[in-house]
């Protein structure tokens, strides 16, 4: 036991419990105590109670209760070891060492540490001077500001010819070059008659532990023609680049106060995040996410947001995650993740579009399961029931990897309904939606348009809804025939908003309660416009938003609409009006009664579920046919137009809601 009962009372006993309260709370005298607001949740009445005499605090409005220990252990997020650590270190009283050898290794580690810190001066001074002027600019053109450098302590290793700058000042500082050596500063070896310094002509990011001491460091080479970009510390005494996180300490302290912990991949992501406001963001060290990484992760956060660049290296690391998360899940501890648009990192999107755009990447984020799914589904054809089979199996042989078992049963449960609603044969399946033909028209291409942004980048299900399976997009669609290239999905920007989509925008803006028990379902659905898809994230945003719902559902849509007005979205507003060419439909005007609006509801969303199944099919029809001009293939074709063809007699009469019901549902 390293910290004994006497040491502990020790620390107690040198340190009050108002002293290490009050440089969190602002306390003020209340007879023998001390009374001020609660630093565990809002509060305008002080029901925090401080008794020095006691050695402890009490908090009547969370019923949380403690002494010394256990306040910044629930303030700052710290486990016991380093929660005693720091309040040892606020008393001047020594940590006591398990074994003389363990005190040896603590003090050299202490040395060490005070040559990183050496160094870490050394670059900041380097970048403040004459010789930093050029990554000066390279900074600015990242948008990074002084103040964010000073915040960061980011650096500057000088340029050649010099070779032994930092050498040279830190022997003026005392220190040796073994331990220059030790901790990665500078390179040496047998073929090396005269130690070097390691970073040279880079901007130089310092990578603290979690008490912020400096470990090592990344530099960002200025010059195009070197052999890497991004260049770390080696591995030392100090740091293992598996077992640590980039900004580590401070994320840990944001997601302890409820900031979402996000994963990017690389320094200058890490600081665009934080300084567009998501304080929770880390990077790993110039590997691919590890398991010491993950256990990290999971201790900060139940659900971890990793954020990957929208390109082919993006999915492929968000693949890698999912497979290394796998076997480790727990129950409430999984992944959720977030691509970028295509051809833009965080900091690009954080330049570009600020905050808001973040928010609507990780609003989009996905689960796991989704992630796995989309995967196995990718670039594959299920049109034999062989292949359908080895699906299963591969499926089946995930699910066997996941070691808890409770966790292992539900992903089975979860991915075999997921199969049954994708292969279910004609009239079957547990979404209703899987029409003629199915079998052929579930190929895992990638199924999202382009023109829908970033929030469908893992195209999924609603909880109750049919059949959307997908993959991470890797191109548009190429039009094979005027019918395709005449859809939604193809025209895009150039197109009006499709009645349909205005119809299920209007429902939701007339209606707002129906997000209470279809949120996932919303958020899912494809919507090929990319303006309606930005007044669908309003929407969304402005009911998350609205916390004293009305139970009055006119004064519900009055606010939803004031709000959208608020948030930029009038024009858009009236362009979903125009769309709709006739009074709108009885089920989603204002004042319709709940069960019509329920009704036209899932009327609308199945009605748009099957269009884009529809769609999809043709493509994969068209292609087929290309291929091969068989009769087969052709009659797959015809049926498949003929069915759209049904559904376009359907949407003709969407607005007329007395004939809808009757054609719709023959036509599913």
């Amino acid at each position: 036991m390293r910290f004994t009962p006497q040491f502990l009372d020790e620390l107690r006993a040198r340190l009050s419990v108002s002293e290490v309260v009050g440089k969190r709370v602002k306390l003020k005298k209340a007879g023998r105590e001390w009374k001020g607001l609660s630093p565990f949740q809002q509060e305008k009445t002080p029901s925090f109670y401080v008794n020095d005499q006691k050695g402890f605090y009490h908090d009547f409005s969370s019923g949380k209760h403690g002494d010394i220990i256990d306040f910044v252990m629930e303030t700052d997020g710290l486990p016991f070891a380093e929660a005693v650590e720091r309040l040892a270190n606020m008393a001047g009283l020594p940590l006591p060492a398990a074994t003389p050898d363990a005190a040896r290794h603590e003090q050299r580690r202490r040395t060490l540490h005070d040559v990183m810190e050496l160094a870490a001066k050394f670059f900041a001074e380097t970048l403040a001077s004459r010789v930093g002027a050029k990554a000066r600019g390279y900074l600015a053109d990242r948008a990074i500001s002084p103040a964010t450098q000073l915040q960061f302590r980011l650096g500057y290793a000088p340029p050649p010819p010099e070779r032994f700058a930092l050498k040279e000042h830190l022997g003026k500082q005392g220190v040796s070059v073994e331990d220059m050596i030790e901790t990665g500063l500078l390179v040496a070896g047998n073929d090396i008659p005269v130690p070097y310094d390691r970073f040279r002509d880079r901007v130089m990011f310092p990578i603290t532990d979690l008490r912020g001491r400096v470990i090592a460091f990344g530099g960002r080479a200025l010059e195009k023609d070197v052999p890497a970009k991004y260049l770390n510390s080696p591995e030392t005494p100090l740091f293992h680049k598996g077992d640590n996180l980039y900004n580590h300490q401070t994320a840990r302290k944001a997601a302890h106060d409820g900031a979402p912990l996000i994963v990017v991949e690389g320094y200058v992501d890490v600081i665009a995040m934080v300084t567009a406001g998501f304080a929770g963001a880390v990077a790993p060290l110039g590997t691919a996410l590890t398991e010491s990484q993950l256990a990290l992760l999971w201790k900060m956060a139940d659900e971890p947001i990793l954020c990957f660049d929208g390109d082919k290296a993006g999915q492929k690391a968000a693949y890698r995650a999912a497979d290394l998360a796998l076997p480790f899940l727990a129950p409430g501890k999984s992944l959720r993740f977030a691509l970028l648009p295509e051809g833009q990192d965080p900091d690009d999107l954080v330049r570009s579009g600020g905050r808001g755009a973040v928010e609507e990447v990780i609003a989009a984020a996905r689960p796991l399961a989704d992630v796995i799914w989309s995967r196995e589904l990718e670039g594959g054809s299920f049109v034999t029931p062989e292949r359908r089979a080895a699906l299963e199996a591969r499926i089946n042989e995930l699910s066997n990897g996941i070691r808890d078992e409770v966790v292992r049963r539900y992903y089975r449960q979860d991915l075999a309904e997921r199969l049954q609603r994708t292969f279910a044969p004609e009239g079957g399946g547990r979404g209703g939606f899987a029409g003629r033909g199915n079998f052929r028209s579930q190929p895992g291409r990638s199924f999202q348009p382009r023109g829908g942004g970033s929030a469908n980048r893992f195209a999924g299900q609603g909880r109750r809804g049919g059949p959307i399976p997908a993959s991470i997009p890797s191109g548009p669609y190429q039009a094979a025939s005027p019918q395709l290239a005449a859809s939604p999905i193809m025209r895009g920007q150039r197109s009006a908003i499709s009645r349909r989509e205005a119809l299920i925008l209007q429902s939701l803006i007339n209606h707002p309660w129906l997000l209470h028990d279809h949120l996932e379902e919303v958020a899912a659905l494809e919507i090929a416009h990319p303006e309606a898809h930005k007044l669908r994230a309003g929407i969304i945003a402005a009911f998350a938003n609205d916390h004293h719902h009305s139970p009055d559902p006119s004064a519900q849509a009055e606010k939803m609409r004031a709000d959208l007005d608020r948030s930029g979205f009038s024009q858009l507003l009236q362009r979903v009006d125009r769309a709709i060419t006739t009074q709108a439909v009885f089920g989603a005007r204002e004042g319709a009664a709940p069960d019509d609006v329920l009704a036209t509801w899932n009327q609308l969303v199945a009605l748009h579920r099957q269009w884009h199944s529809l769609l999809r099919e043709l493509k994969d029809a068209e292609l087929a046919l290309g291929e091969d001009p068989s009769e087969a293939n052709l009659a797959w074709l015809r049926d498949v137009k003929a069915r759209m063809a049904e559904v376009d007699g359907t949407e003709a009469l969407i607005e007329g809601f007395g004939e809808l019901s009757g054609r719709f549902q023959k036509s599913v």
